[in-house]
């Protein structure tokens, strides 16, 4: 049972119940549309005329739509549906290599999007998303409600402000804020593992979203964990929880970590420490130094034994850190994101033999897969940082 925190509960008015009712319908609607009125008062309980009020306050507010349903020989059924007809959000994905400027509508489907390379001046990374998210907002007419930001660093979701972005050596940017004033939005800043995973949650595909407990491993340049207890993001003081990429699991990695030390997760793991194996792997062969992760996994796909070592190797790390994970968090599942699912067939079974000969016996099992929303769950994780206030029921707590 979860106790009540007295300082930030908000007291039951007589408006709460119905806005709780409000949410639950709304959800269903999300999440089982399109489905009839009745349908929605017989899995609730809810009284018809209790769901048909709701239902029009939805609509009025440009929230569902009705829609035909299929006839079976009469007159065709009613049936709710989300509204998808506008934008209603602005995700900014800003990498450490590039930045994602993209709108969407209330279901998380990617409507437009803009690329940019990230620039390591943040003055002049934020002023390219402003003039981005102006465009977007000025071509949607009035229908964009907020801006979601995800950022590769350390970040106070509560003010918006990155503490600490390691690649860049970015401290205490308001970004939120900044983009705020210039757009005349809301802003909500997360840290990158943190969104993905509050994507995972509300838009990955059932057998995630069904998940209460799951830990989201995000490995790009560096390794980032988000993590969910209880269907909720968990984040700490300040934003700090979830830095597991820097736990010691060894020494002598092939790479350093972004804070320099060469025994932290993210140092023997990330995208970087496979690209080093690779290069070392080929030493003196032209062209080595330079290819992409990308471009190394196609390179493993396409049978080259150098390319799949590297990956392999990256993956016995990988399975390590995670059953690091398991056993101090025990989660029902870890979900991996990130560009290093493009190579999943390749790498699953050395993840999973490394997390199964690393783990005590007796810990309860946690399912190990790749990230439902493909290999670049930041995105929507900058757009659900928007999109889920929508459907976030009220709390008492």
């Amino acid at each position: 049972m979860r106790r009540i925190d007295l300082k930030k509960a908000n007291v039951a008015r007589p408006n709460t119940i119905r806005d709780i009712n409000r949410q639950i319908i709304l959800n269903y609607v999300r999440e089982r549309g399109p489905i009839s009125r009745a349908e929605i008062a017989q899995e609730t309980a809810l009284q018809r005329s209790t769901v048909s009020l709701i239902v029009d306050e939805l609509k009025s507010g440009g929230l569902i739509e009705e829609v035909s349903g299929e006839s079976t020989g009469g007159r065709p059924p009613i049936l709710l549906s989300l509204r998808t007809a506008d934008a209603v959000a602005i995700g900014v994905d800003l990498g450490t290599i590039r930045t994602l400027v993209a709108t969407s509508d209330l279901a998380g489907r990617v409507l437009e999007q803009e690329e940019f390379p990230t620039d390591p001046d943040a003055q002049k990374t934020i002023s390219r998303i402003i003039d981005s998210a102006r465009k977007l907002i000025c071509k949607n007419r009035g229908t964009i409600e907020g801006v979601g930001v995800s950022l590769p660093g350390l970040v106070d979701q509560e003010t918006g402000t990155a503490i600490f972005i390691p690649h860049f050596k970015w401290r205490d940017l308001e970004i939120a804020e900044e983009i705020r004033s210039a757009v005349g939005l809301a802003v909500t800043a997360d840290n990158d593992a943190n969104a993905a995973a509050l994507a995972e949650l509300w838009f990955g595909r059932p057998e995630i979203r069904e998940v209460r407990d799951f830990i989201m491993v995000l490995i790009e340049e560096g390794v980032g964990t988000g993590i969910v207890f209880d269907g909720q993001v968990y984040r700490g003081k300040s934003g700090a929880a979830g830095e597991f990429g820097h736990m010691t699991i060894g020494q002598d990695a092939p790479v350093a970590c972004a804070a320099g030390s060469h025994r932290c997760w993210e140092a023997f793991a990330s995208e970087r420490a496979a690209l080093a194996r690779y290069a070392k792997l080929r030493r003196g062969t032209s062209g080595s130094n330079k290819i992409n992760f990308g471009q190394l996994v196609g390179l493993a796909f396409g049978g080259e034994r150098e390319a799949q070592s590297a990956l392999k190797e990256t993956a016995y790390y990988l399975g390590l850190g995670i059953a690091n994970l398991i056993q101090g968090l025990s989660p029902e599942a870890v979900i991996v994101g990130g560009p290093i699912v493009r190579a999943w067939p390749l790498i699953v079974n050395e993840i999973r033999t490394a997390v199964q000969n690393s783990i005590c016996r007796g810990l309860p099992p946690a399912h190990i897969i790749a990230s439902t929303l493909g290999a670049e769950p930041t995105l929507m994780g900058a757009l659900s940082l928007v999109l889920t206030a929508k459907f976030t029921p009220v709390s008492l707590s």
